[in-house]
């Protein structure tokens, strides 16, 4: 696959190029800023710098870049906000729970000095949680697409005062067959929305969707040679025809680098359980964590790892803990998306060191290794025998 192609339909899209080197030229309100920088930013990334004012200025906006996008359509949210209606007035959604939670924390957190209130609705939540919430009014809603049809066609979210709709990683909800319910979803609200659509790749259904629900809207591009600038995790690949193989060198990774802390990424769900199982079977203390766990569960095994009670996190994803980095991230799995690996090595590296990433690649992972490296402008060097001096 050709990543960061655009394609003639792409170019239908007018380009939004204007750039802005701080925050305060965007023109936002006062205690929006005040929000920004106490949540740490002092400088807008290459996202922001592109990504915020078009947003702001209530313009359909399409937005591919590899992060930064939770911030950028806060933001963007956030100056939109009539602060003196209480109602629903923006709808943003995202693929998973986790992101979800994530999300509805960014906006609490950047818009806390503006009294926003936000909610997140997901899957696996009491429904009777969500309308008692969201009756005491809400002007924020993120949730996971079939909660918000859920919502919608109950009225328990009235659709009537609703005028910004954002869609983020739209590439993957559109991906997990959800194209449907993103259609049924526009279909209940106001014919005159603002509409965000932000993904990492665009793909012919999401700029299809943007061709059909978007007002003349602007593409903001943020190169991605640029966004890859200053990115100093250490990636190494490690060979392993099988899974029992596998394990031994992961055993033997273990014995060799001195480390109170790593992520150990797997592509399925059941593979999560067992192999933590494996591991605690060796005498590491470990904690693990899947999308079909409850999310109180994933919570604390996050936690878990973050204050030292657990040495390794085995997962699938962990995109809505973000303050989770550690020194070494394990790709147990080759991701089968470029995009996905970027999404885990970037958990690597903490304050003052150089984050490390090992994957481990089998025969078949070859054609996915090769996009991997195409797609990161990098090489993945063979794991070397000294891996405990890297850290």
């Amino acid at each position: 696959m050709a990543w960061y192609r655009l394609t003639q339909f792409y170019e239908e899209f007018n380009t939004y190029n204007e750039i802005y080197d701080s925050f305060v030229e965007m023109g936002l309100q006062e205690n929006l800023l005040k929000g920004i920088y106490a949540y740490g930013l002092e400088k807008p990334s290459l996202v922001h710098q592109r990504g915020i004012v078009p947003l702001c200025k209530g313009l359909d906006v399409i937005q591919q870049s590899l992060s930064g996008t939770t911030v950028t359509l806060a933001c963007g949210v956030l100056q939109r906000l009539d602060y003196g209606s209480m109602e629903c007035q923006a709808l943003v959604l995202v693929p998973t729970r986790d992101l979800a939670q994530e999300t509805e924390k960014v906006i609490g957190a950047l818009g806390q000095w503006l009294s926003v209130k936000a909610h997140a609705c997901l899957g696996g939540t009491s429904v009777r949680e969500h309308k008692q919430i969201l009756s005491s009014s809400t002007q924020v809603i993120v949730a996971t697409p079939s909660r918000a049809l859920d919502m919608l066609r109950t009225r328990a979210l009235c659709p009537d005062n609703v005028r910004m709709l954002v869609l983020d990683e739209a590439d993957e909800i559109l991906a997990g067959g959800l194209k449907n319910q993103i259609y049924d979803i526009i279909q209940l609200l106001p014919a005159k929305i603002q509409f965000g659509v932000f993904s990492t790749t665009m793909s012919n259904e999401a700029l299809e969707l943007c061709r059909k629900c978007m007002n003349k809207p602007m593409k903001v591009i943020v190169p991605k040679d640029e966004e890859l600038e200053g990115f100093t995790v250490k990636q190494f690949h490690v060979k392993a025809e099988d899974e029992e193989l596998k394990f031994e060198k992961l055993c033997d990774l273990f014995d060799t680098m001195v480390v109170t802390q790593n992520i150990i990424f797997v592509n399925a769900r059941r593979k999560v359980e067992s192999l933590a199982e494996k591991i605690s079977g060796r005498g590491y203390t470990v904690s693990a964590s899947h999308g079909g766990m409850d999310q109180h569960a994933r919570d604390v095994a996050v936690q878990d790892l973050r204050s030292g009670s657990s040495r390794v996190l085995v997962t699938t994803d962990i995109r809505g803990a973000n303050a989770v980095q550690v020194p070494v991230v394990i790709n147990y799995d080759l991701p089968t998306q470029p995009v996905q690996y970027l999404r885990h090595v970037r958990r690597s590296g903490q304050p003052g060191g150089i984050g490390v990433a090992i994957s481990f690649v089998a025969r078949a992972d070859e054609r996915v290794l090769s996009d991997i490296q195409r797609f990161c402008n990098t090489q993945l060097a063979k794991l070397p025998s000294d891996v405990a001096d890297l850290l």
